[in-house]
């Protein structure tokens, strides 16, 4: 029987592992990945990681080889106009760095970051099993057993399900949860362009939803691009003549000619709260237990924050021998993340519903509080350092640079 199985393979589910097992090498620890060994080379997105989380990869000792890979983000810009708006005002402006000038976040290519954790995870001796999927979830009360598709079943004293916003492990588990289609999706792809980006971030807030552009190494940036959901599996669908063009109307000249990726895929958005983040014998973290818009930029970074508290619980109660599976036991990581998590989903959901619509009076009320920030300099190093996950005074260690 193994002490800690992992349910799902992505960068939320190697972090958990590792973040256990090298604090605790004792402990066996293995993961679960429905897809094929190699699936996740394939995935051309990249992700925003804060400066909170940057500290706990480098504790795991994979940040050095991540970063040459990654793009500090140097300044955040943000607008509200209509698509057609020949002059995008700027409202409210970000300085990207926080506490020792380090940024308050980098784009990171997904491949480079699962294959530093991959290599950190083998190098800690933590087993893989790729190619199955969990079919089966049973709770005996001493154990908890997982039935997967290639007939075997594995036991263990914990089960952390990482397996994204529609976990069978939850489902299986019984644990509901809160959800609703924003009939929003998000179109991600990659942008050549001909003109440096300089490091920065850009968020324009359009009728349909937010249009973000996000750094990436050399003259390029990473697209999220939200629209109504049959508008944006039309776009993803028409040929490129007709996706460069609504593409320009959005991104703009400032960069010079553009060429986007012929890889685009778009992503239906919604909110996702799980009711409970734990059972007996049972953790959600990542996507398991919360899907949020994009919005913010935030929902990977909850992820890592889930990963770290998880991570301590599981640490500090093994050190005083205690059974980490107990509901008493996993209480504590409840606690410590299901408040944060809420905040962060009605902030989102708060933000989408006031900034995606074209509503003369809503228009006017959002660009005057835009407009506040931008004049009251605390208020702006307030948000970034939120942004950045590093005010948070009750941070787990790992995600203030400290070993568990």
């Amino acid at each position: 029987m193994a002490d800690m199985i992992v349910v799902g393979g992505g960068y939320v589910g190697l972090s958990a592992a590792l973040a256990v097992k090298l604090a605790a090498p004792h402990l066996d620890i293995q993961v679960i990945e429905a897809a094929p060994q190699n699936q996740w080379k394939h995935d051309p997105r990249a992700s925003a990681i804060i400066s909170a989380a940057t500290k706990m990869l480098t504790v795991f000792g994979v940040w050095d080889e991540i970063a040459p890979q990654s793009q500090p983000i140097n300044k955040m810009i943000i607008t509200d106009s209509k698509a057609s708006d020949p002059v995008r005002p700027v409202f409210l402006t970000f300085d990207g760095t926080v506490e020792n000038g380090e940024p308050f976040a980098h784009m990171v290519p997904n491949v480079a970051m699962v294959g530093a954790l991959l290599k950190a995870a083998e190098k800690a001796g933590i087993p893989i099993h790729n190619d199955v999927r969990a079919t089966g979830f049973s709770n005996s009360g001493h154990q908890a057993d997982i039935s997967l598709s290639n007939g075997t079943t594995l036991s263990a004293r914990l089960v952390v399900a990482c397996d994204g916003v529609r976990s069978r492990i939850r489902d299986m588990a019984g644990i509901k949860t809160v959800t609703w289609a924003y009939g929003q999706s998000g179109i991600v792809t990659t942008v050549e362009h001909e003109r440096p980006h300089e490091g920065v971030a850009e968020e324009h807030f359009l009728p349909a939803g937010p249009f973000a552009i996000l750094p990436l190494t050399g003259n390029r940036s990473s697209l999220v691009w939200t629209e109504r959901t049959e508008d944006a599996d039309r776009l993803v669908a028409s040929d490129d003549l007709v996706f460069d063009t609504e593409l320009e109307r959005r991104f703009g000249h400032k960069l010079g000619a553009i060429r986007a990726s012929h890889d685009r895929r778009a992503f239906p958005l919604g909110l996702t709260l799980a009711r409970a983040f734990v059972a007996p014998r049972l953790a959600l973290a990542g996507d398991a237990a919360h899907g949020i818009h994009p919005i913010s930029g935030q929902g990977l970074n909850l992820g890592f924050k889930d990963v770290a508290a998880l991570a301590e619980t599981i640490v500090d109660a093994d050190r005083l021998g205690l059974d980490i599976g107990t509901i008493h036991v996993l209480e504590r990581y409840q606690t410590w993340r299901r408040f944060d998590t809420f905040r962060m989903g009605v902030t989102t959901d708060v933000l989408n519903r006031l900034f995606s619509n074209d509503v003369m009076p809503l228009r006017i009320a959002r660009d005057f509080g835009l407009g506040l920030v931008e004049r009251l300099p605390k208020l702006k190093n307030y948000f970034i350092s939120e942004a950045a996950g590093t005010t948070v005074a009750n941070n787990p260690k790992l995600l203030t640079g400290h070993a568990i």
